[in-house]
């Protein structure tokens, strides 16, 4: 029976493809990406379990609506091209959002097939379908330039190339307004490039992103700190009529115990940022040094936590200890990325919690105090609260200690733009609809409004301040 005609029984029978990878013996010695991605045969055979629902509850649970049934129907039919305009229609990054997204809580929890089959592992893989065409359209050197409205002699700022900036940029770009990025760093993409590894996120995938928005003719400046060499205020004075806000959650959390002051203690930011994008691992080959460390300790227990444990055993570390103070159960950090970490040797610690840094005669780090945790109640998160074990200290002993339990919000724009609300957290106030702030032709979204959240949560706010902004300077009304 041809494929076309596969009744949606049968396609329920199909199992979901496996994507090859790296060996966890072989990977954790080099900075390669660990899935190597469908083949064609792959990606066809898993596009063949897609139901083509009418319902499409997976668009309803992507925070950018990709048409989601639409491209993997091209997929299996065959038309590459197509299936990755469809996605680019509302997704400017799909080679990124298939890498790093997770889609297990978005588009896959809502497939009917893993609802069916009562397991969101046995969804349809839509990520890996992404990424399949995303790859695909790289593969070919050359990708469409989606249509640009005439110019309307209107220019906006966009201060940050992260998610939502850029696709802020993309969205406003295509309305035929004058697009300028401003860049703090000496290379696109935010989180993207800095806080995001290698193996995980390859930069020239980020790049090759950016690359299509300039195509577009959105230009982007770099080494450009908005708050010190230029005001959102100096902004409007340069005749920009808008102003996105997407600077991230940058300013990184510690923990306030005894002892982080010491040499050998990093901040996850610090840690990432050295080893991707100033390419640490390469040391000296690169100018960028970083610890070469034997025995470290990383304090947390998500996606940042991960990269950062993964990465200091590609660093030459022969024991990585991840110390988090609740259970696997509530650990925030992706399925895929936990087991990745694992294969590779990182010892997880869990319902243990820090409580004190040791260091020697010299102030380097020698090692870390814990205390075993117990789960009591919920708390506001919804997780049960860690509860210490009196009497249950002891010590480990570390070289290196990363501290990984999150960021709070860039201080900067709101520092230098008194008219711009805040919260108490420090995150700029925005409209849930329009992410239009308390100044009037300044938006702002991405983690600067929602706290440290995801790529695909920050590119969502972006389509919907574009959305909002291309109103405004239609209508000249705030």
């Amino acid at each position: 029976m041809e494929d076309s005609k596969l009744t949606p029984k049968e396609r329920m029978k199909i199992t979901p493809q496996v994507m090859p990878e790296q060996d966890p013996q072989e990977r954790i010695h080099n900075v390669n990406e660990v899935p190597k991605g469908f083949s064609y045969e792959l990606a066809k055979m898993e596009a063949s379990r897609c139901l083509q629902c009418k319902t499409a509850p997976c668009v309803g649970g992507c925070p950018v609506e990709i048409d989601i049934p639409g491209f993997i129907q091209e997929i299996y039919e065959g038309n590459m091209r197509e299936a990755v305009n469809i996605i680019k229609k509302t997704n400017i990054l799909p080679a990124v959002c298939g890498r790093v997204c997770p889609q297990e809580e978005q588009c896959q929890k809502s497939c009917v097939v893993g609802k069916s089959l009562k397991s969101v592992d046995k969804a349809v893989q839509i990520g890996k379908l992404e990424r399949f065409v995303a790859d695909w359209e790289m593969e070919q050197g050359e990708s469409d330039v989606p249509e640009i409205k005439p110019p309307t002699g209107k220019k906006v700022a966009i201060v940050g190339s992260g998610p939502a900036g850029l696709t802020v940029a993309a969205d406003v770009r295509r309305e035929g307004h004058e697009v300028t990025v401003f860049e703090a760093l000496h290379k696109p993409g935010g989180v993207l490039i800095y806080g995001i590894p290698e193996f995980r996120l390859p930069k020239k995938i980020v790049m090759r992103e950016v690359e299509n928005l300039e195509n577009m003719g959105v230009e982007v400046k770099y080494n450009m700190v908005i708050g010190k060499i230029f005001t959102i205020d100096e902004l409007f004075e340069e005749g920009y009529d808008a102003v996105f806000v997407g600077t991230g959650a940058g300013l990184p959390m510690f923990m306030r115990i005894e002892g982080e002051n010491l040499n050998g203690v990093y901040s996850a930011n610090e840690y990432l940022t050295r080893a991707n994008l100033m390419q640490a691992y390469s040391f000296p080959e690169t100018d960028t040094p970083i610890a070469r460390s034997r025995n470290v300790a990383v304090f947390g227990g998500g996606n940042v936590a991960m990269d950062s444990a993964r990465t200091a055993l590609r660093l030459g570390a022969e024991n990585v200890y991840l110390v988090y103070r609740r259970s696997r159960v509530e650990m925030p950090a992706r399925v895929e990325e936990v087991h990745h970490a694992e294969e590779e040797g990182v010892q997880f610690m869990l319902l243990q919690n820090p409580i004190r840094l040791i260091g020697d005669e010299d102030g380097w780090i020698k090692q870390v105090e814990c205390i075993k945790m117990e789960l009591g109640e919920p708390d506001d998160s919804g997780r049960r609260r860690p509860v210490p074990v009196e009497g249950s200290e002891f010590t480990i002993d570390v070289d290196t200690c990363i501290v990984a339990i999150g960021n709070s919000s860039n201080p900067l724009i709101p520092d230098t733009t008194p008219d711009i609300e805040t919260n108490r957290w420090g995150n700029i106030v925005a409209d849930e609809r329009t992410l239009k702030t308390s100044k009037k032709g300044v938006f702002a979204g991405g983690d600067i409004v929602l706290g440290a959240a995801t790529v695909i949560l920050a590119m969502g706010q972006g389509r919907l301040a574009a959305s909002a902004i291309n109103e405004y300077l239609a209508t000249g009304e705030w």
